[in-house]
């Protein structure tokens, strides 16, 4: 797949760490411009550091995805950057609180919806306006194995990331023939800042996520970066609308 992002300009936001900059950094080895862009400015700038270390190309743009003019002004500035934009990686979430659905604050409520599911369809909606002046272009989503089935004590995460699955293949449908393909990325346990942090406040966390994993191990996000960079390549030309389990084989069961 060497080269295949060749003269391509991609945008991946939540690329300050974790999958993001893994992905960011995969797209630039195969070629492609990356405009990283995250609420976190330095982790921005280290992702495009890496990127230019590397012999690629980087430019680092601020964003905070629940704020459509937010959204609007990054995929504006990427083009006036680069002057076009073909693959885009909407990768920016959060994880949010955990508890029952009886007993789930609102306000952790709108806040994971606002992000991990509105935020993706502002990334969708301002993107796919510029990929249809350019005649087509990919864009992958993250999702979540939680976009695939329950998990008891995150009624918010699963409602955005089922969410997230729905807008991809509504999307998928509405723009096959204008040359835009839309798909999913859905991870299984992954060993990013979140799940490293999650594991100081709850030791043991990680081994536990492995442990659930028939892999019997969490995933490294270069992992799944491979991935969103197949799906975004031309090497999947004739996928659209598709949800893409990369989980160890979790959901298998």
């Amino acid at each position: 797949m060497s080269g295949d992002c060749q003269d391509k300009v991609a945008l991946v936001t939540g690329g300050a760490s974790g999958i993001g900059r893994a992905s960011a950094l995969a797209l630039a080895r195969e070629g492609a411009a990356v405009m990283v862009a995250d609420l976190d400015h330095d982790g921005c700038e280290t992702t495009a550091r890496l990127i230019h270390n590397a012999g690629g190309t980087a430019a680092v743009h601020g964003v905070n995805v629940a704020e459509e003019d937010s959204v609007e002004r990054l995929v504006r500035e990427t083009v006036n950057t680069f002057g076009r934009l073909d693959l885009a990686f909407n990768n920016a979430g959060i994880g949010g609180a955990m508890g029952k659905t009886a007993d789930y604050p609102s306000e952790d409520w709108h806040r994971v919806l606002a992000v991990n599911l509105t935020g993706v369809w502002y990334c969708m909606k301002h993107e796919i306006r510029h990929m249809l002046e350019l005649g087509g272009g990919a864009i992958v989503n993250t999702a979540s194995i939680a976009g695939l089935i329950g998990m008891s004590g995150a009624p918010a995460y699963v409602a955005a990331k089922h969410g997230v699955i729905g807008l991809t293949k509504n999307a998928a449908l509405e723009y096959a023939k204008q040359n835009i393909r839309v798909n999913a990325v859905c991870p299984g346990g992954v060993r990013t800042g979140m799940t490293e942090s999650a594991d100081k406040a709850i030791p043991g966390f990680l081994d536990k996520l492995a442990r659930l994993e028939p892999m019997g191990r969490v995933a490294e996000p270069e992992e799944i970066a491979s991935a969103v960079v197949w799906l975004l390549s031309g090497g999947a030309s004739f996928m659209t609308g598709h949800a893409l389990a990369v989980d160890g084989g979790y959901v298998a069961r």
